[in-house]
């Protein structure tokens, strides 16, 4: 029986235990009996090791913890198989001595008990059977040998195939994505192990974007590499995950692909750090991840994020992290997934493109089809590609279409990575300002630094009025300050009656000028905010005949809903002119 075969009869048969309820479960039950497994032969390999240095390796695990002595099962001297424990009591063994003890390890000075550790800290033990449990450790047993290249190379590609199958298994489905995305942007991102460029990915899920630039860099290493390259690997990845199965995963995903003391993959909330707890020295080369978006952190996290770009959306905080606190001050490098929503999103959302935008180059965004992340979510998404030290000026858009004869992507017809050939091939280099990139039916830029500088021309004169009109404001409000104090004690009803008159008539216009101020502000903003909605249609392509009814009756209602905007604007541009001459008849 093949490995791809093996996983599946062990999923087969934790389907039949009555504790195992769902396709997360089973992955999650499979993987930490997969890691343990895996920790074992290495295991063997840091035994011989230290033998070959005439030195004792000491596990850091307790001995009955250790897979193979209470997994493994052993010869009798008639070559026949039997388990170390008996199936009536291997759940109880499991429950009450690994679990515990693994959990509960002594990491000070030990990365490898840490990542143990971790991967148990919050990891369950879903199967009440003893006697299936039991046949699935035989299987691995006999499947598994990870001391074997080829072998080791199959369960990497059985293991992505595991991964694959979160894309159904409910909510688990945002921890995964696609190989063909994440090997794109990599390979976009291009981080380069000469330099020993650092990449992060701040919501690891799985690990899919690590294993990618693992491979990527494990492809720079040529026959005259060193050891120290080979090596250095390890130190250019850094993932952070903030929950069990997702981090369990991962780490296990590292030990499939070399990386055999995954201490660099931490298991806590990335957004839960204090914004001025974040040091210098933990800015990376490249951020390139899918943040999870949709979502909302819980109360309490970001609250000391900077007030105007203050939100609890995930995707909106961990784009504003990436470039405060996470990319390298100059020349760091980010790539992200993002949402629609986050393209055409107003509000906090428009503020948090403008801190992008100032702050870094945002020169790429690719615009994906309908589900490619599908069946978890039918949401279209961007990968948007940018780079810190200078402000955007103009953004390259590229629209990739579903190829000939796909209507739509699915789990069983994914999206595949050579389908991403003819944007490599048009990419170019940044170096250059991308000058061999051309338009086509596909590609279009926009010059945002000058969409930018006209918006601000129309914007800056409202803008200017609102000051001048709060100022005015004011410096009425310190005329009430006076008077009230000029009659603060005074009890004749008389002497009081004037300065109090005074003070409504003042009330009144500070409230009719701060709403002037209001009205300009709003015009200004009009001038200016639109600017950043990034969510461009493709002016290259012809509009498409609309025929469906349903359809038709959708772009009628989008088109009213321009016209009542259109009409709303004019109103408030009415209003604020006829304000503006009464102001000016009140004043002569």
């Amino acid at each position: 029986m093949n490995l791809s075969s093996t996983i599946k009869s062990i999923q087969d048969i934790m389907r039949k235990d009555d504790g195992v309820d769902g396709d997360a479960q089973r992955i999650g039950q499979l993987t930490w009996m997969l890691f343990l497994k895996i920790f074992d032969q290495c295991e063997e390999t840091w035994e011989d090791d230290a033998e070959d240095q005439r030195k004792k390796y000491k596990s850091p695990l307790p001995e009955d913890c250790r897979w193979r002595n209470w997994a493994k099962y052993i010869e009798d001297g008639k070559g026949k198989k039997k388990p170390r424990i008996q199936a009536s009591e291997l759940i109880k063994h499991v429950n009450d001595v690994v679990f515990p003890g693994l959990q509960q390890l002594d990491i000070e000075g030990n990365p490898k008990a840490k990542v143990v550790r971790d991967v148990f800290q919050d990891t369950n033990n879903y199967m009440k059977s003893g006697t299936q449990m039991l046949a699935v450790i035989e299987k691995l047993d006999e499947a598994v040998n990870f001391h074997d290249i080829k072998s080791r190379g199959q369960l990497g590609d059985v293991y992505e195939q595991i991964l694959n199958d979160l894309r159904s298994a409910g909510n688990a489905g945002e921890f995964y994505t696609p190989r063909a995305i994440t090997e794109f942007m990599v390979k976009m991102v291009n981080p380069s192990l000469k330099k020993r460029e650092t990449v992060l990915d701040p919501a690891c899920g799985t690990g899919g974007f690590l294993t990618a630039t693992i491979t990527r860099l494990e492809g720079q290493i040529s026959k005259k590499s060193g050891a120290e390259d080979r090596k250095a690997i390890a130190q250019c990845i850094r993932g952070i995950e903030k929950k069990q199965l997702p981090h369990l995963l991962c780490v296990t995903n590292m030990m499939l692909h070399g990386i055999n003391v995954p201490s660099m993959i931490e298991h806590r909330n990335t957004l839960n750090t204090g914004w001025n707890d974040w040091k210098l020295t933990e800015r990376v080369n490249c951020v390139i991840t899918n943040p999870p978006f949709g979502g909302m952190e819980d109360d309490g996290v970001g609250n000391d994020y900077p007030s105007d770009i203050r939100t609890r959306e995930t995707a909106d905080m961990f784009l504003v992290l990436i470039v405060k606190k996470l990319l390298a001050v100059k020349g760091g490098r980010g790539a992200v997934v993002l949402p629609d929503g986050t393209l055409f999103g107003e509000g906090v959302k428009a503020k948090v493109k403008k801190l992008l935008m100032e702050e870094c180059h945002l020169h790429t965004i690719i615009r994906l089809p309908n589900g490619v992340f599908a069946p978890y979510t039918g949401i279209k998404t961007n990968l948007l590609f940018f780079t810190k030290g200078k402000p955007t000026d103009t953004i390259w858009f590229y629209e990739h279409r579903y190829p000939a004869g796909v209507k739509s992507y699915s789990k069983t017809k994914p999206l595949r990575v050579e389908e991403f050939d003819p944007i490599v091939a048009w990419w170019g280099s940044e170096s250059d300002g991308f000058a061999a990139r051309t338009e086509s039916e596909q590609a279009w830029k926009i010059d945002f630094k000058t969409l930018k500088q006209e918006a601000e021309t129309k914007a800056k004169p409202h803008w200017d009025k609102a000051e001048s009109l709060n100022n005015n404001a004011s410096a009425l409000v310190n005329q009430i300050k006076d008077l009230r104090e000029s009659i603060k004690g005074e009890k004749d009803a008389t002497k009081r009656t004037k300065p109090e008159e005074k003070i409504t008539t003042l009330n009144d216009q500070i409230e009719a000028l701060r709403q002037q101020a209001r009205e300009q502000q709003s015009i200004g903003d009009r001038h200016f905010w639109p600017i950043y909605n990034l969510d461009l249609k493709n002016p290259n392509t012809a509009e498409e005949e609309i025929h469906d009814a349903d359809k038709l009756l959708a772009k009628y209602k989008a088109l009213l809903g321009e016209i009542d905007k259109t009409q709303s604007k004019l109103e408030a541009e009415l209003s604020s002119a006829l304000a503006h001459h009464f102001e000016s008849d009140a004043k002569a």
